[in-house]
Protein backbone atom coordinates (compact mmCIF):
# COMPACT_ATOMS: atom_id res chain seq x y z
CA UNK A 1 0.00 0.00 0.00
CA UNK A 2 1.32 3.02 -0.95
CA UNK A 3 1.04 6.17 1.81
CA UNK A 4 1.83 8.45 -0.42
CA UNK A 5 3.36 9.55 -4.05
CA UNK A 6 5.26 13.05 -4.81
CA UNK A 7 3.09 12.04 -8.28
CA UNK A 8 -0.38 12.21 -7.24
CA UNK A 9 0.63 16.16 -6.19
CA UNK A 10 1.80 17.50 -8.98
CA UNK A 11 -1.12 16.64 -11.55
CA UNK A 12 -3.73 18.69 -11.00
CA UNK A 13 -3.79 21.80 -9.01
CA UNK A 14 -0.25 22.07 -8.30
CA UNK A 15 1.38 25.44 -8.54
CA UNK A 16 2.81 25.78 -11.86
CA UNK A 17 5.74 27.86 -10.79
CA UNK A 18 7.17 25.51 -8.69
CA UNK A 19 9.71 21.89 -9.53
CA UNK A 20 8.25 19.06 -9.18
CA UNK A 21 10.15 17.78 -6.38
CA UNK A 22 8.59 20.25 -4.41
CA UNK A 23 5.91 17.94 -4.27
CA UNK A 24 7.44 15.50 -1.97
CA UNK A 25 8.86 17.89 0.54
CA UNK A 26 6.42 16.85 3.44
CA UNK A 27 6.59 13.07 2.75
CA UNK A 28 10.70 13.87 2.70
CA UNK A 29 10.64 15.38 5.90
CA UNK A 30 8.44 12.37 7.45
CA UNK A 31 10.83 9.86 5.98
CA UNK A 32 13.70 11.68 7.20
CA UNK A 33 12.03 11.71 10.86
CA UNK A 34 11.52 7.93 10.23
CA UNK A 35 14.93 6.99 9.14
CA UNK A 36 16.23 9.64 12.26
CA UNK A 37 14.58 7.28 14.36
CA UNK A 38 15.39 3.91 13.24
CA UNK A 39 11.80 3.09 11.64
CA UNK A 40 13.32 2.25 7.88
CA UNK A 41 12.19 -1.03 6.75
CA UNK A 42 14.37 -4.32 6.43
CA UNK A 43 14.54 -3.70 2.69
CA UNK A 44 16.11 0.05 2.79
CA UNK A 45 18.58 -1.44 6.00
CA UNK A 46 20.02 -3.71 3.28
CA UNK A 47 19.78 -1.78 -0.25
CA UNK A 48 20.01 1.28 1.28
CA UNK A 49 22.43 1.46 3.75
CA UNK A 50 25.09 4.42 2.78
CA UNK A 51 21.84 6.88 2.04
CA UNK A 52 20.13 6.37 5.37
CA UNK A 53 23.67 7.03 6.50
CA UNK A 54 23.82 10.07 4.66
CA UNK A 55 20.43 11.55 5.64
CA UNK A 56 20.76 10.62 9.56
CA UNK A 57 24.27 12.74 8.97
CA UNK A 58 22.35 15.40 7.30
CA UNK A 59 24.22 14.94 4.35
CA UNK A 60 21.05 14.55 2.04
CA UNK A 61 17.25 15.22 3.01
CA UNK A 62 14.48 13.14 3.27
CA UNK A 63 12.80 14.54 -0.02
CA UNK A 64 16.10 13.11 -2.02
CA UNK A 65 15.91 10.04 -0.65
CA UNK A 66 12.25 9.62 -1.50
CA UNK A 67 13.41 10.44 -4.98
CA UNK A 68 16.93 8.96 -5.25
CA UNK A 69 15.77 5.25 -3.00
CA UNK A 70 11.68 5.50 -3.40
CA UNK A 71 11.19 6.79 -6.68
CA UNK A 72 8.94 9.51 -5.18
CA UNK A 73 6.31 6.74 -3.98
CA UNK A 74 6.33 6.34 0.21
CA UNK A 75 5.43 2.24 0.52
CA UNK A 76 4.49 0.15 3.97
CA UNK A 77 8.46 -1.44 2.94
CA UNK A 78 10.11 1.59 3.59
CA UNK A 79 8.92 1.21 7.33
CA UNK A 80 9.33 -0.52 9.84
CA UNK A 81 6.22 -2.56 11.64
CA UNK A 82 6.24 -0.16 14.20
CA UNK A 83 6.81 2.38 11.54
CA UNK A 84 3.41 1.14 9.88
CA UNK A 85 1.69 1.21 12.87
CA UNK A 86 2.39 4.91 13.59
CA UNK A 87 2.37 5.53 9.88
CA UNK A 88 -1.22 4.62 9.90
CA UNK A 89 -1.78 6.39 13.24
CA UNK A 90 -0.25 9.49 12.32
CA UNK A 91 0.69 10.53 9.00
CA UNK A 92 -2.28 8.77 7.02
CA UNK A 93 -4.97 11.03 9.55
CA UNK A 94 -5.17 14.91 9.35
CA UNK A 95 -2.56 14.82 12.23
CA UNK A 96 0.56 15.13 10.03
CA UNK A 97 -0.39 17.55 7.81
CA UNK A 98 -2.22 20.00 10.59
CA UNK A 99 1.64 19.72 11.91
CA UNK A 100 3.72 20.48 8.85
CA UNK A 101 0.90 23.31 8.45
CA UNK A 102 1.12 24.40 11.62
CA UNK A 103 5.38 24.31 11.86
CA UNK A 104 6.09 25.45 8.26
CA UNK A 105 3.14 26.24 5.58
CA UNK A 106 0.66 28.19 7.58
CA UNK A 107 1.76 31.16 6.11
CA UNK A 108 2.75 30.29 2.94
CA UNK A 109 0.72 30.19 -0.37
CA UNK A 110 0.67 26.18 -0.50
CA UNK A 111 2.33 23.26 1.75
CA UNK A 112 4.51 22.65 -1.75
CA UNK A 113 6.20 26.05 -1.07
CA UNK A 114 7.87 25.01 1.83
CA UNK A 115 12.04 24.61 1.64
CA UNK A 116 13.19 21.04 1.80
CA UNK A 117 15.52 21.88 4.58
CA UNK A 118 17.08 20.81 7.43
CA UNK A 119 16.14 23.96 9.15
CA UNK A 120 12.43 23.10 8.65
CA UNK A 121 12.97 19.29 9.78
CA UNK A 122 14.37 20.72 13.12
CA UNK A 123 10.88 22.58 13.41
CA UNK A 124 8.70 19.56 12.23
CA UNK A 125 10.58 16.54 14.25
CA UNK A 126 10.09 17.92 17.61
CA UNK A 127 6.32 18.12 16.26
CA UNK A 128 6.67 14.37 15.05
CA UNK A 129 8.24 13.03 18.37
CA UNK A 130 5.34 14.53 20.78
CA UNK A 131 2.85 12.54 18.50
CA UNK A 132 5.42 9.35 18.20
CA UNK A 133 5.69 9.62 22.52
CA UNK A 134 1.80 10.13 22.68
CA UNK A 135 0.63 7.44 20.76
CA UNK A 136 3.68 5.14 22.12
CA UNK A 137 2.85 6.04 25.88
CA UNK A 138 0.53 3.10 26.89
CA UNK A 139 -3.24 3.67 28.52
CA UNK A 140 -3.79 3.00 31.49
CA UNK A 141 -6.58 1.32 32.68
CA UNK A 142 -8.73 4.29 34.08
CA UNK A 143 -8.33 6.24 30.83
CA UNK A 144 -10.81 3.94 29.38
CA UNK A 145 -13.53 4.17 31.50
CA UNK A 146 -13.98 8.09 31.18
Amino acid sequence: MAYDRADWHYGGDYPKDLPLENAGTHIGLFLAWIIKNNLEGEFHQKESCENLIKVRNEEISGRDFLIDMCDEKFWEEDLSEEGQSFTNHYYESDLYLNDYDSALSSNLETLYHVEDSWDNYHKLAPLISAAYDKWKKPKKFWQFWK
